[in-house]
Parts: structure tokens; sequence; C-alpha cells
């Protein structure tokens, strides 16, 4: 189904609930409390940007960046709590959440260039120029400026659906730039049919959209994925005919640079860049951007997403990359499983290649079937620890836990070769292919009832069902807290004087799990 099928042109009836400003970028940002969002005042030089988001656990709004004097946000999306809260939901909500909105009915609402914001200023011919944007040097080694939080929006001519996807953008001058387009990828395969035919493909890139916008992109389903952006906000979503192409974006976005891929193919060198997994990506021959106009609201703020670098963990992309990881397993764990509970994938290995599954076993060998679908998934996932339900997957000590106590490398590791790889791994050295390792972290079936797996936890006194440590002892077998709650106990060394009473009589033993019970006498 094409956008034209999908899109309801905006009446009286319907612009009544037009909402352009939940699912601003703006909005978003201003609304980060002090411990989210770090707030720079006066003129920051475009130098300085990196060094400030590098690390940094907090979005970094910059009131003026660079000479141009443009707002610029860093590091929007850098933790999982902001990526939360851009959900309304709590981190460990946060994959429920997003499966959820992926299955409500998408709402597309086109309304008029003269209402849509990201149109009140619109530069095109002599007055675009790319190097009046605050765009700045990211890494020490990239071959120039990059525009990292491009979200690129293009049509398929042979269905008629939209693709939406984030690439970054490195400056040529003041109307192209590089683009990345060598990895797989839809728009590769619909950028490389217009080669084929001779044809330019249009592109229309958002630089500042809201965070749903951003995961929503990262997503490879089929489809369009227009449609794709307006379920995960679960409301009507405002879009605008771009001026100078006939693409169609949302119109509640901050910017928006429009134009073409050229016809001329994979031609210019771009790169190198420092990549979502902590290394450079070396120089590639890719296709041109050129750009034909720009448009943006009044008050409109530039974004810059953080990718490379030592800290992962605290990056924009590895964030995006962890929760669509973790969606896109969702669906395979689901039918390879009875009862998957949870997944968690850590932005520290960038977000894809180290992912956490909890389950409840109701068979033997769940745990392995976990490893298969896992393995065989789209998401590219090198290394899955899976463990029981007793362990939470969002906390690195209980993880550490469970592979320190429930793991057995000769017995409950699984490994496996030859399989698709990201190419930009390093550790492949070249391959296109990889190997996988699995790790069952979950106690065996047969040991549910066991002492030695039990977790030990602080006395919770139970219900008083007897009156009486000898009460206590005829009815059976009794735990020591059995016997302070039969004597109304608080304190424990009236109860200890009890059992050594009875011990010193012969009447008492323990069996083997340590409880005690009431020796039978000889006659």
């Amino acid at each position: 189904m094409g956008l034209d099928q999908l899109a309801s042109k905006a009446t009286s009836k319907t612009a009544a609930r037009i909402d352009y400003d939940t699912y601003r970028l703006r909005s978003f940002v201003e609304a980060l409390g002090e411990a989210e969002l770090e707030r720079r005042t006066g003129t920051t030089k475009l130098a300085a940007i990196a060094g400030t988001l590098e690390a940094n656990p907090k979005a970094v709004l910059f009131e003026a960046a660079g000479s141009g004097g443009y707002p610029l946000v860093g590091n929007a999306l850098a933790s999982r709590s902001r990526f939360a809260l851009a959900f309304g939901v709590t981190p460990q909500k946060l994959l429920p959440e997003i499966l959820r909105r992926l299955r409500s009915k998408p709402e597309i609402v086109e309304v008029s260039r003269e209402e849509a914001p990201v149109q009140a200023v619109v530069m095109t011919g002599a007055d675009i120029d790319l190097t009046k944007l605050p765009v700045h040097l990211q890494h020490g080694k990239d071959g120039g400026l990059y525009i990292s939080a491009g979200m690129d929006f293009a049509r398929d001519p042979a269905t008629g659906q939209y693709n939406v996807g984030l690439r970054r953008f490195m400056l040529h001058g003041r109307t192209s730039t590089g683009i990345d387009l060598v990895a797989p990828s839809d728009l590769r395969n619909i950028y490389q049919a217009a080669i084929a035919r001779g044809e330019r493909l249009p592109l229309s890139v958002v630089v500042g959209g809201h965070p749903v916008d951003y995961f929503a992109a990262t997503m490879r389903m089929p489809g369009d994925e227009l449609s794709l952006l307006a379920s995960l906000r679960a409301q009507p979503m405002p879009v605008v005919k771009c001026v100078s192409n006939d693409l169609t974006v949302p119109a509640d976005a901050e910017w928006v640079l429009e134009g073409y891929l050229g016809e001329e193919g994979y031609q210019e060198p771009e790169g190198p860049y420092g990549e979502f997994l902590g290394y450079y990506g070396a120089v590639k021959l890719n296709p041109v951007f050129h750009l034909t106009a720009i448009t943006r609201r009044k008050d409109a703020l530039f974004q810059t997403a953080t990718i490379g670098g030592r800290f992962l963990g605290r990056t924009d992309t590895a964030q995006l990359v962890a929760a669509k990881t973790e969606a896109t397993i969702w669906s395979s764990l689901e039918s390879a499983v009875r009862e998957p509970l949870a997944v968690c994938c850590s932005a520290s290995c960038g977000g894809m290649f180290n992912v956490r599954v909890s389950l409840r076993q109701r068979y033997p060998g769940e745990a392995r079937n976990a490893i298969a679908a896992v393995f065989a998934s789209v998401a590219d996932v090198k290394n899955v620890f899976v463990v029981d339900d007793d362990i939470d997957v969002f906390d690195d000590g209980q993880i550490d836990w469970a592979l320190a106590t429930r793991f057995q490398a000769d017995r409950d590791f699984v490994v496996g070769s030859n399989f698709r790889a990201v190419p930009i791994d390093p550790s492949l050295e070249g391959r296109r292919s990889g190997s996988k390792g699995g790790f069952d972290c979950t106690k065996p079936m047969t040991s549910s009832r066991s002492l030695e797996y039990a977790i030990p936890a602080p006395p919770v006194m139970p219900v008083r069902i007897h009156e009486g440590v000898s009460a206590a002892l005829a009815a059976g077998p009794a735990s020591f807290l059995d016997l302070m709650s039969a004597a109304g106990s608080r304190d424990g060394r009236d109860v200890l004087r009890e059992i050594e009473r009875l011990t010193d009589r012969g009447q008492l033993r323990r069996d083997n799990d340590g409880r005690y019970l009431l020796q039978e006498t000889k006659v």
C-alpha cells in the first residue's frame, strides 16, 4: 500500500487533532530534567562539541553552536533512561511498549506547506549552504565534517512504498555530501535500481527528529516505513510534501535537507569515520547527495548523534541499535520457546553483539532453543546469554553471577561457525562470515528443589500455625525459622535453648536439608 492510500488530507475535523509538539525534538529535550540534560549557554566553538559529548552521561543542549549561532543538541538518545522517557515508560518496560506500539494502526495526515512548522523557513537556490549549519568534526581521524543524525526518506518507484533509514553525510561543500551506502540495505537496493535505469533518486533528510522516529528509522520491516513511524507514535502523524522533490516528510521535524542521489553512482571517496562498534571505518567509494533545498522551523534545533569512541554505552547510536536488536530478537524467541520473559542488549557492545535472554523453562532444552533462535535471527548477534526467570537481565551483577555459578564451559557452551557477520567487526579480519557463542546460564530443571540452587535472602517470618516448638516438630520436619514462628519468637535464642534440651535427650535429629525433626526412640 502506497502513501497516497495511507495518508488523509487534513480537514477542519482532522486539523483539530494534529499535534505538532508532542513528537517534536525540542519539546522532548526541553522537558528533560537536570539529571538528564546539561545546558551550555553562550556560543560554543564547533571544535569543542565532540569533547563535550564524549562519555557525557547527559544530553547536552548548546544554546549557540559555532558562528552561525544555531542551537544544537547531542547525546539526546545516549542513555536507556532517556530513550524510555521518549516512549513514556521505565527502562525495563521499553521493549514491551515498543512491541505494543508496533501492533497499532498507523494514521498519517497530510497538511499544507503553510501549516507545516518544518517549512516555516525555506531556502533554495543561492541561499542553501551546508557550511552555515552547526556541523562539527566528531572524531580525530574522520575524513571531514559529518551530519551524523540524518534520517533519510526515499520512495521505491517499484512499490510506491517509503524507505526510512539512518545514515551519515560527509560534507563536500555548500551543496553536496557523501552518504554511506555500501552496507546491504533497502535504500542501497533502491538506489542501485535507479542507477541501472540511469536515473537520480530523490532523497530528503530530517535532521532533528523525535527519538521515537529515530528508533523507527533503525527498523527493517516489510511494508511502508513512513507508516512504521506513525505506528510507533501511536497518534496521528502530520506529514508534508517537500518543496523541491515529490517526497513526504514529518511536518513536525526541526530541519529537512532536500535533494537527490546522483545518477553517477559510486564515484566519490567517503570516510574514514568513527563507526558504531568503536573503531574507524575505512575510506569507501560512495554516492553523492546533491542538495536542492533546506527547510526548517523558525526556532529549529539541529541535532548531532554520537557514534564511535571508547564509551559506546553513552552514544546515541548504541542505544538505538540495542533497542532495535531487542525488538528483532523477541519475535524469533516467541516462535522458539514457550515463555520468554525479557531481552537486554548491552549498549556497550555497540547495541547488537551481546544479548541476554531470560525465560521460564517449561521443558529441558528450551535454553538451547533460545540460543538457536537468536543465532538465526536477522539481528546478527555474536554472543547470547540465557538465564532463568530469577535473574534480572538488566543487572550486570546478576548476569555475572549466573555466568559464574550456573555455567560450565564443557557442558553449557554452544558455538557455531560460518554465520553471516557484520563486515566492520575488526575481529573478522576481512572474512565475510563469523562464529557465534551461546552461554546456557540456566539451572538444571531437576534442581528446582535443591538447596544448592536456592538463593539466600533475609528471613521473613511465616504465619504461625503451631503452638510451640514441640507441636511444630510433631507435625514434621521444620526449619529453624519454622520453629521460631511456632514459638512466637522474635529472638531465636530461646528456640536454640529448646533445641539443645531436646538434643541432649536424644529426641532430635536433622535431615539432609538441615531441618529439625523428632528422633524415633527405641522401646
